[in-house]
Formats: C-alpha cells, sequence, structure tokens
C-alpha cells in the first residue's frame, strides 16, 4: 500500500503545487488504484508516475469545489484510449453525477467503459472482503466529507518451521493447515491447523479528510489510523482566516492528529502563500505538536507497509 501525492496545493494550481489528488497504490492488495479528488491537471500529474488510469477502481471525491474536482471530466475521457474497460465506481456528495452527466454529454464524451456514481451519505459507503470505507461530514463551507479506509485483518502466516518439525512436506496440506482445517497425515497422525498457523495480521487504517475547519467528526475518523491525511491551508498563527474560510491550520491538524492517536500525519492543501523557505515553518508547527508529521509535496510517495 503505497500513497502518492499528485497535488498537494490550495485553491488555484502553483509552481510548486498543483490542486488536490491523492491516489492510494494497492497493486499488491487488489490490483487497483483509488483516487481521492481529482483537481484540474490531475491526468497531468499522473503522466510522471507509475499509475495506471486504465487500473483506477475507484474515485472518492471528498467535495465539489473546483479545485478537487475539475480535473474529472478529462480523466475519465482519457481512461477509454488508455487500455480501461472495467468498471469505475466514483463516490461523492449529492451533485456530483450531474456535475459527471452534463460535462460529458456537453462536450461529447462517449466512454468505452461502465461507470457507476455514487451519491453517498453519512456511514458505510463500500465494503468488501478486503476494505472497507466509512464517509463522515466535516465543517467547510459546502457538504464535505473526509474518508475512513480500513483493511481488514489477515491471516496468519504458516508457521513452516513448526510443520519441518513434524515432518511434513511442502504441497497441497499447507493449504488446508493454513485454512485452519484439521488433516490426518498419512502415518495416522492429526494435525489442527489453528496450532499452525501465526496470529492474525492486522489490516491498517487511512483517514482522508477533504477541507474543514477542526471538527469533532475529524478526530472519529482518524482514531487509531496508521496515517491521516488532513488539510493544513493556513500557518498555525492565521486563526481566525482559517475559521472565516472554512479551513484548518498547521496546528489544529497536528492537534487532530494527537487527540486521534495516529501513528503519522501528513499535512496537505497548502495555500499558495507558502513557498519554498517558507512551507518549513508549516512543518515545524504541526512537529511541535504532534511530532511524526510530514508535508506533503506534489509526487511525494508514503509507504504504509503491513506491520
Amino acid at each position: 500500500m503505497e500513497i502518492v501525492f499528485l497535488g498537494t496545493g490550495a485553491g488555484v494550481p502553483a509552481k510548486e503545487r498543483n490542486v488536490t489528488s491523492i491516489a492510494v497504490q494497492l497493486v499488491e492488495e487488489r490490483g487497483a488504484t483509488w483516487l481521492f479528488d481529482c483537481g484540474e491537471a490531475t491526468q497531468h500529474q499522473i503522466l510522471h508516475t507509475s499509475i495506471r488510469p486504465r487500473r483506477i477502481e475507484k474515485i472518492f471525491i471528498t467535495h465539489l469545489h473546483g479545485d478537487h474536482i475539475f480535473g474529472l471530466p478529462g480523466l475519465l475521457g482519457s481512461r477509454s484510449f488508455q487500455g480501461g474497460d472495467s468498471l469505475l465506481t466514483i463516490y461523492g456528495p449529492k451533485g456530483i453525477k450531474e456535475f459527471i452527466d452534463v460535462s460529458l454529454r456537453v462536450s461529447s464524451t462517449h466512454l468505452r467503459y461502465p461507470i457507476e456514481v455514487v451519491e453517498i451519505e453519512e456511514g458505510l459507503i463500500f465494503e468488501d472482503e478486503q476494505f472497507s470505507v466509512r464517509a463522515a461530514k466535516l465543517e467547510h463551507g459546502i457538504t464535505s466529507y473526509g474518508y475512513r479506509i480500513v483493511e481488514k485483518d489477515l491471516p496468519g502466516t504458516l508457521l513452516v518451521d513448526k510443520l519441518k518439525v513434524e515432518n511434513v512436506s511442502p504441497g497441497p496440506i499447507f493449504q488446508r493447515l493454513k485454512a485452519g482445517e484439521t488433516v490426518e497425515l498419512e502415518d495416522g497422525r492429526k494435525l489442527d491447523g489453528k496450532e499452525f498457523v501465526g496470529p492474525p495480521q492486522k489490516g491498517r487504517i487511512i483517514t482522508i479528510l477533504g477541507d474543514t475547519r477542526e471538527c469533532q467528526n475529524s478526530i472519529t475518523l482518524s482514531e487509531d489510523a496508521d496515517l491521516l491525511v488532513h488539510e493544513a491551508t493556513f500557518s498555525g498563527e492565521e486563526i481566525e482566516l482559517a475559521h472565516d474560510y472554512f479551513h484548518s491550520t498547521t496546528k489544529q491538524a497536528a492537534t487532530i492528529a494527537s487527540k486521534a492517536r495516529v501513528k503519522s500525519l501528513i499535512l496537505t492543501h497548502i495555500s499558495s502563500r507558502y513557498q519554498r523557505e517558507s512551507s518549513s515553518q508549516l512543518l515545524s508547527e504541526a512537529k511541535a505538536i504532534f511530532e511524526n508529521s510530514y508535508l506533503a509535496q506534489d509526487f511525494m510517495r508514503y509507504s504504509l507497509p503491513r506491520v
């Protein structure tokens, strides 16, 4: 599992930062990519990465401000010409379906693959045997959601060394034991698979929040997450400005991370007023409250290995 920041700026594109888009690479887990927001020129940013648009399986939109959705029609159209033929599901607030339908119709864009648009409410919005995704409303000028992505626990690994002690050779029997079955060997011994499998591997949790003021749902969505991606549009000293524009400061994001007991925090959605040297100040402000903080840059990658 790897998180790739395709755009880390707020409002409008800047020389150092494009507008918001985050890719969660689940290539090993499910051979797919999940995209969170799709600001203007996201498909151009993708060209600088190993991401394949045809592998984008799901797109989660946090809210309908232009810097989070204006890249969506172009990406959808281009996916047709890049080998994409599988179902693409798009989740977002009410209005996202109309935006997509009108954009494609007016531009006479015909997709060569099926799409499903799900206009979400709070609660569980997706679940399969591998992952679940929950959404909750945040505090912004328009309806804005945060997403909590939970990987389900994986079965423990097969204790091969322990089986060698029992003189059990590799083969189909290994799969049966790993599945927890009781297996009878040729010499009459019976082995309980549960005794030869290690403890379950804890699934990982990622929280990706849309634009928001400091609020309780930010904490609830982030509780005990392995990674929290939180907007930090303004510096820690600009509390009133952040409040007036329905955004957060670096210190507020770090406080959320601390209260929610997350393992790591990545700050993104950075205002264009902070360039190069001044952006280091933002990270220092967050680290003073929550040490394991990072400041996202365009094309930054963050790996989240299983523990």
